[in-house]
């Protein structure tokens, strides 16, 4: 194969050079995230940075830039959501859920979550801790408990809106979790439930949005002797990877998803850029 590498990173840019011309396109991001080499694989499995200046990045370093201030969020009060979005195969699931030793942003913020409330305890032993989780996945716009599927992946669950809650999914079961194994345990259980399936460009596409949430719920009493409770939900997205029908050589079921796919996305970048030009104008709380 004659193919030669034409993109390369430079601090927080993107750099495609055009194979013909030589011509290079700089794309300014808040980070770019090398993984093509200079890694070296541990005992355990886990990839990290090799010496030398290499400049990979390995899931720790993307869990410190993206990950910890979700985390200092969900201790505030607030309620956040991370994306993962992009070309099917670009890393979305590595990058998010992870595999093996290499955990990703999920597994490695429910980990520190519980060893702060486990610190806090300490210091503040009258606080109590409540955390919630849940796993769902859109397929070809139904929505599917990952936790309690249903064979039928046609009909899914209901979306509804509250007056206070806003939108939620009716009949979405949310589990009581004391601790990373118990997430740990739920997250390998919903996973197992994912809808994948190979394609040309992704061994393991994903073939559906999949969102994990948790609730984090902290309980104290005030100086008056009333209870108070500080609650925020985060949400942490995989979605399914844009794809072309000629690359991915999709035929039959793998081509409808893939419409399917395509055509949310579609909305949900539309809503993204309408949020991002009326920010000058609204403030939104979530």
């Amino acid at each position: 194969m004659n193919s030669k590498l034409i993109v390369a990173m430079e601090g927080p840019a993107t750099i495609l050079t055009n194979p013909q011309t030589g011509e290079e396109k700089r794309f300014a991001f808040d980070y770019s995230y090398w993984s093509h080499d200079g890694m070296i694989e541990q005992q355990d499995g886990y990839f990290s940075i090799a010496p030398n200046n290499s400049k990979f990045a390995d899931q720790n370093t993307v869990y410190r830039d993206l990950g910890v201030g979700v985390l200092r969020n969900a201790w505030d009060g607030y309620n956040s959501t991370l994306f993962a979005y992009g070309q099917t195969g670009s890393g979305k699931s590595w990058s998010i859920v992870g595999y093996g030793a290499n955990k990703g942003i999920v597994p490695t913020f429910a980990e520190q979550l519980y060893k702060e409330i486990d610190e806090r305890r300490h210091s503040s032993p009258s606080t109590q801790y409540e955390v919630k989780f849940s796993m769902l996945e859109i397929y070809s716009e139904a929505v599917r408990d990952l936790l309690h599927p249903s064979d039928d992946k046609r009909h899914g669950l209901k979306i509804r809106e509250h007056p206070k809650k806003g939108f939620y999914v009716e009949g979405l079961k949310t589990q009581f979790v004391d601790s990373y194994d118990a997430i740990e345990k739920q997250m390998d259980e919903g996973t197992l439930n994912r809808t994948v399936a190979a394609t040309n460009m992704n061994a393991t596409s994903s073939r559906a949005h999949t969102i994990v949430g948790i609730t984090f719920v902290q309980k104290q009493k005030n100086e008056a002797g009333q209870e108070t409770a500080k609650t925020s939900v985060v949400n942490l997205v995989d979605l399914a990877g844009s794809e072309r029908a000629d690359s991915t050589g999709a035929t039959g079921d793998r081509l409808k998803e893939g419409a399917a796919i395509n055509q949310s996305l579609s909305a949900l970048g539309n809503v993204i850029a309408a949020l991002a030009d009326n920010s000058s104008k609204t403030a939104f709380s979530r």
